[in-house]
């Protein structure tokens, strides 16, 4: 049984609307998710001796989200992740976005996805949140009507994306979570052992935008197909962190992706998918600046993120899968996080 309650979570300046949280709650799984973004603000999971701990970052009240702040649990588009300067062409026009991120352009631009109020539906065991993103918003064409739905079932909340576009417009959804197993406010993530299933990464240039190349994983700090621990893994390669795109094996049906356990609580995260790439990040630019839950502080590596979507700048990267989505055709995926105790 899913139970689902809703709340006012707080109120935007200058009379601008009313945000909502949405609790859906199992046995083994508490979320709270907000209609600001979309944005999980809080997931309780138990650890082996059956104690629970809150083990996404993010803040108490809504003023946390509103400040700049990087994308705590949101879901994030119209583009996720980089577009190279903020460029791109479709059927001979180029069109250019906000470019809020070095050169390039992060997340959907200035005012994305996770910067606007959505409208919630409440199901029996979860919460839809819909929006239309008008023609020309942060400068993507058409108009684009969009579906977010979270549910829960036992210990996995499914995430699903739908969308249709009235003009040919790339797409690409995914939730920004950022995870600490240990609970949220701990100080790092070192002693996570960490499996992507991936043969594949993309090598970036130096802000971050993908150079073309699928390398092989095989022999590099990217080969994390049996489990490692994070810090020492690290440690060993002489890496400051991950911020890259894994190519996943799998095709457009539900396939495993990642899996993240940690020894000292006995919690476990398997991630499933059907989209062709994961971002893995593990929180470099986090910098203990921000104040959030519980007077928690976050620090660089106090947490990681799982970003299921396609891959990054493929609307310029013609041999990528492709994010473009045309008239009449509808743009659907869904994401499963599978929490368990091991």
């Amino acid at each position: 049984m899913v139970s689902v309650t809703r709340a006012v979570f707080g109120d935007l300046p200058s009379g601008a609307g009313t945000v909502e949280k949405f609790q859906l709650q199992s046995d083994l799984l508490k979320v709270d998710i907000i209609s600001w973004g979309c944005t999980i603000t809080a997931l309780e999971v138990k650890d082996r001796q059956g104690r629970a701990s809150d083990v996404v970052l993010g803040f108490a009240e809504l003023e946390g989200y509103l400040q700049k702040q990087p994308y705590f649990g949101a879901v994030v588009g119209r583009v996720a992740n980089r577009i190279a300067k903020g460029t791109f062409t479709v059927d001979g026009k180029e069109y250019k976005l906000a470019v809020n991120n070095g050169p390039n352009s992060l997340h959907g631009g200035v005012r994305g996805f996770d910067k606007v109020v959505w409208t919630p539906q409440v199901l029996s065991n979860g919460v839809q949140f819909s929006r239309i993103s008008p023609d020309g918003e942060e400068g993507y064409p058409g108009e684009l009507k969009v579906w977010v739905t979270y549910t829960l079932d036992g210990g996995e909340l499914m995430v699903n994306y739908r969308a249709q576009a009235s003009q040919t417009t790339p797409v690409n959804l995914t939730n920004h979570s950022y995870f600490n197993l240990a609970g949220q406010g701990s100080p790092n993530i070192y002693d996570h052992e960490v499996t992507i299933e991936a043969d594949a990464f993309l090598p970036v240039d130096e802000t971050l935008i993908p150079t073309g190349e699928v390398a092989p994983v095989q022999g590099t700090a990217f080969d994390l197909r049996k489990p490692v621990e994070l810090g020492k893994h690290l440690q060993e390669f002489r890496i400051h962190g991950f911020d890259h795109n894994f190519c996943l094996k799998g095709s457009k049906d539900k396939h495993f992706c990642a899996r993240v356990h940690h020894a000292r609580s006995g919690r476990v995260l398997e991630v499933y998918t059907t989209q062709p790439g994961v971002q893995f990040y593990t929180g470099n630019f986090l910098d203990g600046t921000l104040k959030g839950k519980s007077g928690a502080v976050y620090p660089k590596h106090s947490g990681f993120c799982l970003e299921t979507q396609s891959w990054p700048d493929a609307v310029n990267q013609p041999h990528f899968p492709p994010v473009l989505l045309r008239p009449g055709e509808e743009y659907d995926h869904t994401t499963w996080f599978k929490f368990s105790v091991a």
